[in-house]
């Protein structure tokens, strides 16, 4: 279990991450606050993390749902993947948004699976 605690965690501090990057492109882009638009490129950023916020509220349950029903080791690499998903996204979103596909395919895949896994796990405990 301590690994899905330590992917929650690193999940977490990564939607952190790509928050300070919102901060950092709203000076670079002249974006002042409460603003949420204005540069395409900033536009790019903060739709990174917005994402990475919808993605969150799927990830965690599942993590911790697939982990008392199946493996935690698996539940964990399956959350190492989206993580690893998340970098890709937000690289190749902020490039250009047009290729984003593969990274937030990387990312939805792992939350699927753990969330399937997760309800499958919880119905056949009831059966």
């Amino acid at each position: 279990m301590a690994y899905v605690n330590i992917v929650t965690a690193l999940a977490v501090l990564q939607f952190i991450a790509f928050g300070f990057l919102v901060g950092s492109a709203r000076v670079r882009y002249g974006v002042k606050a409460p603003a949420i638009s204005g540069d395409p490129v900033f536009e790019r950023y903060f739709r990174v993390q917005m994402n990475t916020l919808e993605q969150l509220v799927a990830l965690i349950p599942g993590l911790y749902l697939f982990s008392h029903y199946f493996n935690p080791l698996l539940a964990a690499a399956l959350g190492v993947v989206y993580l690893v998903g998340r970098v890709l996204y937000a690289s190749s979103y902020i490039a250009d948004p047009a290729k984003r596909g593969a990274g937030y395919g990387v990312t939805f895949l792992p939350i699927v699976i753990l969330l399937f896994g997760g309800i499958f796990g919880a119905v056949r405990e009831l059966i």
